[in-house]
Parts: C-alpha cells; sequence; structure tokens
C-alpha cells in the first residue's frame, strides 16, 4: 500500500512542491516511513525522497529547492532499503522518467531483466520500462506494452522530461484512484479524494480500471486500454482509506456507518453499559453501533503524539510500542462498566489482547464485549496490502469463541462477509475480498 498524487499547473507561475507535500500529509495514512516528491520545471525532473513522515522529512529549504510547476508525490509503508533512500523512482535513459506507484509491480522486475535492465525494486523497473517504451511510441501505446506484465493491480503516475504526466488506475481497479481539477482544468490525481479535498482541488470522478490520462501543455486525454474488470478492495473501506474520502464512488464514511449498524444488528450485547471506540478507525463503526443500540458512547482511549498507524509499522516492536501511544486509556469510562469494544480488525490478536487485558485488569472493567468491523482475516494479500503470513493470522485457526479466550473477552465477534458487502454497496463480484476467502482475482486460491 502507499499514497500518491500527481498535479499539473499548465503555467509555469505554479509550484508544485507546496501543493504535492500537503496532498502528501493528507494520505500520510497510507504509508509513514518514507515520502518522496519530483517536480517538472521546463527543462529537467527534480526528485527528492526521504525517509521519515512527510513533515519532518520536508521543510522550506527543500521545498523551495523543488521548483516546478508539474509534480507527483509518494508516501510508503516501507522504510528505506540499502541506498534507496525512497521513492519516487527516476529512470534516466532514453527518456527521462519519475514514478510512483500503489500496488504490486512485481511483474515489472522480470520484464525489466528480459530487457536487460538491471532491476530489483518493483518500482524503480516500472520507471525503467515505461522509459524505454515511450521513447518507442506513443504515451498511451508505451503504458499498454507494459501493464500486462503487471496482473492489473497496480496505479501508477509517471512525469517525463518531455512535460507529460501519465497516470494509470490497474485493469482490477483494487486500488483506488481520482481525478479532480483546479478551475476549468483536470490536474489533479491522488489515491484519495480527502488529497484534492486539501489542496483545493474539485473531485471529478474516479479513474475506471484500466483507464489512463494523459496531461501534456496543450491537452489532457484519457483512454482506457485492455478488459476492465474491477475487483475494488474491501479493506479500503474498512481500514486503508480515511473516512473523509469518497471512492468507487462511495463515501468511506457512510459505509463505515453501515457496517457499525450491521454489527449490532449481529451481535449486540443487551446488558452492556457502553460503547467505546479503538481509536480512530473504528469511530464512525462504534458511533453508528451505539446509536443503533441506543446505548451510550463513551471516550475511552487518548492518543499520544501525532496519530501513528500501529497496523503499518514495519516490526512487532513498534506496531505494540504504537498501540501503547493511541490506546491510553481513560479510567472513567471502564472502570465496573461492562463496555463494547469496537475496534476495525484483528490480524495477529496481540493488540487486541493487550488493550482488553488493560481494560480489564489496569483500568478495572466489569466486562468487555470485543466487536470487530471487518470479517475473518484469513490471508496474506498479493496486491501489496501489508499482511502478515497466514501462519501469524489469528483468524486462519481460530473460531470466533477461541478467539475470545485467546484475547481475554467476554465475548468475541467479526463481521459477517455478508455484513461488509452489504455495507459496502457495491456488487459482491465488483469487490476482492481476498484476505478474507483467501480467493484473489487473478491469483487463485492463497490457503
Amino acid at each position: 500500500m502507499a499514497g500518491i498524487i500527481g498535479l499539473y499547473g499548465y503555467d509555469p507561475v505554479w509550484k508544485m512542491a507546496r501543493f504535492i507535500y500537503y496532498g502528501l500529509m493528507a494520505l500520510q495514512h497510507r504509508g509513514q516511513e518514507s515520502c518522496g516528491i519530483s517536480v517538472y520545471d521546463g527543462e529537467r525532473i527534480l526528485c527528492d525522497g526521504r525517509a521519515g513522515m512527510v513533515d519532518q522529512a520536508f521543510g522550506e529549504a527543500e521545498l523551495e529547492a523543488l521548483r516546478g510547476w508539474i509534480g507527483i508525490g509518494q508516501v510508503d509503508p516501507e522504510p528505506p532499503k540499502g541506498r534507496i533512500v525512497s521513492k519516487p523512482f527516476f529512470a534516466k535513459c532514453p527518456i527521462g522518467v519519475s514514478l510512483v506507484c500503489d500496488g504490486s509491480a512485481a511483474g515489472a522486475v522480470e520484464a525489466a531483466r528480459e530487457r536487460g535492465f538491471a532491476a530489483e525494486d518493483p518500482q524503480g523497473a516500472l520507471a525503467a520500462l515505461l522509459s524505454k517504451e515511450l521513447a518507442d511510441g506513443d504515451p498511451f501505446g508505451a503504458v499498454e506494452r507494459i501493464t500486462g506484465r503487471l496482473g492489473g493491480a497496480c496505479n501508477f503516475i509517471a512525469l517525463t522530461e518531455r512535460g507529460e504526466m501519465i497516470a494509470y488506475r490497474g485493469e482490477l481497479g483494487i486500488k483506488p484512484m481520482v481525478v479532480g481539477n483546479f478551475g476549468f482544468d483536470y490536474g489533479a490525481i491522488a489515491s484519495e479524494s480527502c488529497a484534492l479535498d486539501v489542496i483545493g482541488a474539485e473531485l471529478k470522478a474516479d479513474l475506471s480500471p484500466g483507464e489512463v490520462y494523459l496531461f501534456t501543455p496543450w491537452s489532457i486525454e484519457r483512454r482506457r486500454i485492455g478488459e476492465a474488470d474491477p475487483k475494488y478492495c474491501a479493506f479500503e473501506y474498512v481500514y486503508l482509506a480515511r473516512p473523509d474520502s469518497i471512492i468507487n464512488g462511495k463515501s468511506v464514511y457512510e459505509v463505515r456507518r453501515r457496517i457499525g449498524e450491521r454489527l449490532a444488528l449481529e451481535s449486540d450485547v443487551r446488558d452492556a453499559d457502553s460503547v467505546l471506540a479503538v481509536p480512530e478507525t473504528a469511530i464512525p463503526f462504534a458511533l453508528s453501533f451505539a446509536n443503533f443500540t441506543k446505548k451510550p458512547i463513551e471516550m475511552g482511549f487518548v492518543q499520544t503524539g501525532r496519530r501513528v498507524r500501529s497496523a503499518i509499522r514495519p516490526t512487532q516492536f513498534e506496531r505494540l510500542v504504537g498501540v501503547q501511544l493511541k490506546l491510553n486509556p481513560i479510567r472513567a469510562a471502564m472502570a465496573g462498566r461492562r463496555v463494547i469494544l469496537v475496534d476495525d480488525s484483528v490480524v495477529r490478536g496481540t493488540t487486541t489482547k493487550n488493550t482488553v487485558k488493560i481494560m480489564r485488569n489496569r483500568m478495572g472493567a466489569k466486562e468487555v464485549h470485543v466487536r470487530i468491523g471487518s470479517p475473518r482475516i484469513i490471508s496474506q494479500c498479493p496486491f501489496g496490502m501489508e499482511v502478515p503470513d497466514k501462519d501469524e493470522l489469528i483468524a486462519a485457526h481460530l473460531n470466533e469463541e477461541e478467539v475470545g479466550k485467546v484475547v481475554e473477552a467476554d465475548t468475541f465477534h467479526w463481521l459477517s462477509l455478508e455484513g461488509l458487502v452489504e455495507a459496502i454497496g457495491l456488487p459482491r463480484e465488483s469487490l476482492c475480498l481476498g484476505c478474507f476467502t483467501g480467493e484473489y482475482p487473478g491469483r487463485g486460491d492463497r490457503n
């Protein structure tokens, strides 16, 4: 998973690095380990990639050095590896190309090696392939020739030394991608609409699966290549996307409200005293659960420091520290009470167990009933979402009653698969539910 953005200014007076910076801050929930920005100044492409959060990595001096009226950027959950500081990747020959991407581009490595390129990183391989193909033909043809090896699950935005910006959404549409405009010009592409909101652009539409947008100084063109086969990631609605985003025509917040209602229908606790949410993804679930059941909702936890998405931290130690930072409990909200704890997902079960133990043993909760706003996660994702190996997934080995005992909850319930599909409001056949079923589009059974 990553967050990407591309902005086309159509006038050299624009300083796009600052707009990219704020857009990346809006996408920070999609990656917190590294970030990067590339701009085109009319003559050359300037790139700067760094480790850390966006506001830590880029200060006034760094943004001032990135002068250009076209720009792309990326936040990434992967920490820097070796000499590769961060994305965007840059390919110099034969056509200068800087590229950001979200999703699985693993097929690009083998394709690049077949063409004689030394490629280790999939994103770098993709940039090299696009550079070569752009020298041999038109941009639409170039994209069509390289995307056949990507498996339909990769979105990318590329910036060329010819002043072009090329945006592509994979044929499966697994990862979200939207287009917006500044004034009369469609000049903004991003993973989620929240990034457009922050920089003052207006959301116009989702890119259709398999669609390519080409921005040049003289025109905007779009074309669908290949056979579209929508399989939108259902977990985007549960956890990955921001609640203020609209993806695939659906408000993430509205979907999460419906998830809370469905959870209440499936598994209310009649004599519970209150409802608590694990901040902050599960807050809409819990609000809706409480409203539907007419139970009071309490503020059970306080966040310490900046927002940390513990689930996408690279190590178990960092995940546990992240949970402790974002889940400092409020004793008065749970002491002596029978509480319903609503969370977005359970992966390994260790953080849930830690939270329940603190609530019960340290805070004095009388009962803790855990309700999860997603179905059981039983399979590792091949499309770029950070899911551990199957051996680490608690739901792949234990049923609800057994998990409840492991995490020391009085009762435990996952949202049903049918409930999630109903809450999203899209046809089941147009959703990727692989992490809940083990069956992935184009990949077969992962179990």
